[in-house]
């Protein structure tokens, strides 16, 4: 522990946390605007609950798991931080050298928070509310915290040099295979084609994904944990990458199919964030244009790849947060520059980039498909064909967002 608290710097950090926090009810309405009129509330509402439930994990064990002495690369110390217990005023050395320790927990806390509500935008219509709450709490216990460990913590990961600024393996790359996991699992929606593509409302879709877009900026800036040339270097690279794949998926869309709708450009915008994410601070903003622009490509093929194998990603997690933040993750080894690249080990940062985030995607795929199989056993955790049909929202809130 160190007493070099930067106000500035922590000021910044206060700001970014503040705006990460804001990330999590950008995405209820995001998702909640692009899902079915009666299935509003219940897509929300698991947003909503991981910022209780996940707290609290974080707060009992979870911070230490994530942060706390290594043991053999795997996973922290739960006691190190168990009740916030030398969580304080003072700065962390390996952690924020000029922040408070205390701040540094709040804002890989807010990360936390929001990484399984991603996936809830694949698996729409399809899990009940018990069994979300299973996989949440499995989830973060079982992927999120070891794989914060192994890049963020001081785990395996990190000894190699695998390197991600803001959680483009961390948090999308987890979320988006995990999703996959699910909808594999679970299987197709009992509903028509039509009803599947319904969105109840395009206008707070569109609130939703500008919430998004300011939260970014916190999400990838604060990352550098100071206020610094970094951090803007981050904050203007995040800007490019949303504005270059916005603009690519949109044009590629039409290439493709002759016409594009108001999603695509709520899509290629997120597409563009979750690809940036992992290389925003060691990266150009010039070469962020070409981050974007690959963004947009790869994430629409993998987007037309998942419908022809006839996947029911529902809002399409796996295709743009999934391969975004599997394919950033990459492009560091491509586009990163700077001593902190160089691999301890010796080995390429390239191949140390692909070896690392197809292990993580792997480990996340197969973990959540264990979780699920075991929170089966333990309830109910699949939806009816007739709860589908009617929508959830009634069945499990008995509210409905829209009077009919």
């Amino acid at each position: 522990m160190s007493n070099s608290i930067n106000t500035g710097d922590t000021a910044f950090m206060i700001l970014c946390t503040a705006m990460v926090c804001l990330m999590t009810p950008g995405l209820a309405f995001f998702y909640g605007g692009l899902a079915r009129k009666n299935n509003i509330l219940i897509i929300m509402g698991q947003s909503f609950v991981s910022v209780g439930v996940t707290t609290l994990m974080w707060i009992f064990g979870g911070f230490g798991l994530a942060f706390g002495t290594d043991f053999h690369g795997i996973i922290g110390n739960p006691a190190d931080f168990f009740l916030m217990k030398n969580v304080g005023t003072l700065a962390n050395l390996l952690h924020g050298a000029t922040i408070p320790f205390l701040m540094f927990f709040a804002f890989q806390l807010m990360f936390c928070v929001i990484t399984v509500p991603l996936m809830t935008g694949a698996f729409a219509d399809r899990l009940t509310m018990k069994g979300y709450i299973l996989l949440l709490i499995g989830w973060n216990l079982l992927i999120y915290f070891p794989v914060c460990h192994w890049v963020w913590g001081g785990g395996f990961l990190s000894n190699f040099n695998f390197k991600d600024f803001a959680g483009g393996t961390v948090i999308h790359t987890t979320a988006g295979f995990g999703s996959l996991a699910t909808i594999l699992y679970l299987g197709q929606r009992k509903l028509t084609e039509q009803q599947k593509s319904q969105h109840n409302n395009l206008m707070i879709a569109a609130i939703g994904t500008g919430l998004l877009w300011f939260g970014w900026f916190g999400f990838n800036s604060g990352g550098a944990l100071r206020a610094d040339i970094q951090a803007v270097n981050a904050f203007v690279s995040t800007f490019v990458a949303l504005a270059t794949s916005l603009t690519v998926w949109i044009l590629f869309a039409k290439f493709k199919k002759g016409y594009y709708d108001f999603v695509d450009i709520l899509t290629g915008s997120v597409a563009g964030l979750a690809t940036i994410t992992p290389c925003a601070g060691y990266v150009k903003p010039t070469e962020a244009i070409a981050i974007g622009a690959i963004a947009a490509i790869i994430c629409n093929l993998a987007v037309d790849f998942r419908k022809k194998k006839g996947w029911d990603d529902a809002l399409d997690v796996w295709g743009v947060h999934g391969i975004g933040g599997f394919t950033g993750t990459i492009l560091i080894g491509i586009f990163g520059t700077g001593a902190s690249l160089v691999t301890a080990s010796g080995l390429n940062a390239l191949l140390v980039q692909i070896l690392g985030v197809c292990f993580v995607a792997a480990y996340a795929f197969i973990i959540t498909r264990l979780i699920l199989i075991v929170s089966s056993k333990i309830t109910r955790i699949e939806t009816t064909e007739e709860e589908q049909e009617k929508g959830l929202d009634m069945e499990f809130f008995h509210q409905s967002t829209y009077d009919e």
